[in-house]
């Protein structure tokens, strides 16, 4: 049929991959450890370690946690570890940092464990725009991973992509 309209895209062999689609579900807190300081920026261990026993470290449970001091406090490396001794039983994962930090973290290990082997030799399209928060380090490192397996490389959308990456 003359001017029929054919979905070359559709018929390709190009395999779309989205980061978005394992993003690890569950709650995601920052918990700011600023007011359990004096003024915000002295830690006292004796008072710390008071206010560690009586906080309700079960509102955690399933949540990925982000410790953070917003204020320019000198916290030392043992008052976080003592957090996540509390964290332990009930957050899923525990990180120092921002909820930035988080999701970068949780994209490393998702991405590190990751078998690519399914996309040997295919034309891959890494799907961007994602609606979930994908930090920008996933999508490096998940071009880096595909790259050893696949024919080709590409990052956008199947009717618009940018070429990252060809086989020779």
């Amino acid at each position: 049929m003359e001017g029929e309209i054919i979905n070359r895209v559709a018929n390709s062999k190009l395999v779309t991959f989205n980061l978005e689609d394992f993003y690890p579900e569950g709650p995601r807190t920052l918990l700011d450890i600023s007011p359990w300081l004096l003024e915000g920026i002295v830690l006292q261990e004796k008072a710390f370690r008071q206010t560690l026993k009586e906080h309700d470290w079960s509102q955690y449970e399933g949540h990925y946690v982000a410790v953070h001091c917003t204020t320019d406090a000198i916290v030392p490396a043992w008052a976080y570890m003592l957090i996540a001794t509390y964290l332990q039983p009930y957050a899923t994962k525990t990180v120092i940092g921002t909820l930035e930090t988080l999701e970068t973290t949780l994209y490393a290990s998702l991405i590190e464990h990751m078998d690519v082997s399914d996309f040997k030799d295919k034309p891959v399209i890494i799907k961007g725009c994602a609606h979930k928060p994908v930090p920008e380090n996933a999508y490096l490192w998940i071009a880096q991973k595909i790259q050893t397996v696949a024919k080709s490389v590409m990052y956008g959308e199947a009717c618009s992509s940018v070429p990252l990456f060809k086989k020779k």
